[in-house]
């Protein structure tokens, strides 16, 4: 057996989440089901991270043991024959049996989309606000963010962690035109629910609800009601993950 990464995108509105459970459908059981038809026994895959239900990955990696007799174009083609439209698989590449796909990365980056003119195009991957954004404050507050800090205010209550804390190498909202903005935030790791409720904090900091400043409070209270309350998820987009010097 061979260790494999493979490179796929997808989009979470018609999963419940990566991770499988019980009588929900998730990303990972959609995915183990084609592996196991196409090779005819059980096969686990282990993905890079676990994005939350309605959460969409534009680039996610996964690592599987498979046998070393394929081909590897052959193969990505039929899988994505047998996996429904809303899963793509793009690349597969042999690695070293200590390469992980979720332990190995070193960072992640995240994309949340923003839209303020009412698109039907949008509303499955894009939040539509149509109030009007201080882009210049909200990047004032972002700075804040950026280093190793403790982001418990930010976080999901209750989860099953050994260090809140995330070194948060940039944090800024970019145009694409003048109704369309995104807030790309790239870390070492994220907490459950961090970009989302750091999303809907800055979008108080745009509305001139709350000051830049009072980021700063709100992360050294490190409670989880300081902050503002979480964006919906079909905005978000798992957009990037490096290896170090393995870069994929």
């Amino acid at each position: 057996m061979q260790r494999y990464f493979i490179e796929l995108k997808y989009n979470g509105a018609d999963f419940f989440g990566w991770q499988k459970q019980p009588k929900q459908k998730s990303v990972q059981e959609t995915i183990e089901l084609a592996f196991s038809k196409l090779f005819n026994c059980e096969i686990s895959v282990v993905g890079c991270g676990r994005t939350d239900t309605g959460v969409h990955a534009f680039k996610y990696f996964l690592h599987v043991e498979l046998p070393n007799l394929f081909d590897s174009e052959v193969l990505l083609y039929k899988l994505n024959r047998v996996t429904p439209p809303s899963i793509a698989f793009t690349s597969i590449m042999k690695v070293s049996e200590d390469m992980h796909a979720r332990f190995s990365a070193t960072t992640r980056t995240y994309r949340y989309f923003i839209h303020q003119q009412k698109d039907p195009f949008l509303a499955t991957n894009s939040l539509y606000f149509p109030s009007e954004l201080d882009i210049a404050s909200m990047n004032q507050a972002s700075n804040y963010f950026i280093g190793e800090q403790d982001f418990t205010s930010l976080s999901k209550l209750n989860t099953d962690v050994k260090t809140n804390r995330c070194n948060v190498s940039s944090a800024k909202w970019y145009s694409i035109d003048k109704h369309r903005f995104y807030f790309e935030i790239t870390a070492n790791r994220f907490l459950r629910n961090m970009v989302r409720a750091t999303v809907g904090t800055l979008l108080e900091v745009g509305t001139n609800s709350i000051k830049p400043e009072t980021i700063i409070e709100i992360l050294d209270a490190k409670n989880r009601n300081a902050a503002k309350k979480s964006v919906a998820a079909h905005g978000l987009f798992l957009w990037d993950i490096t290896y170090g010097e393995h870069q994929t």
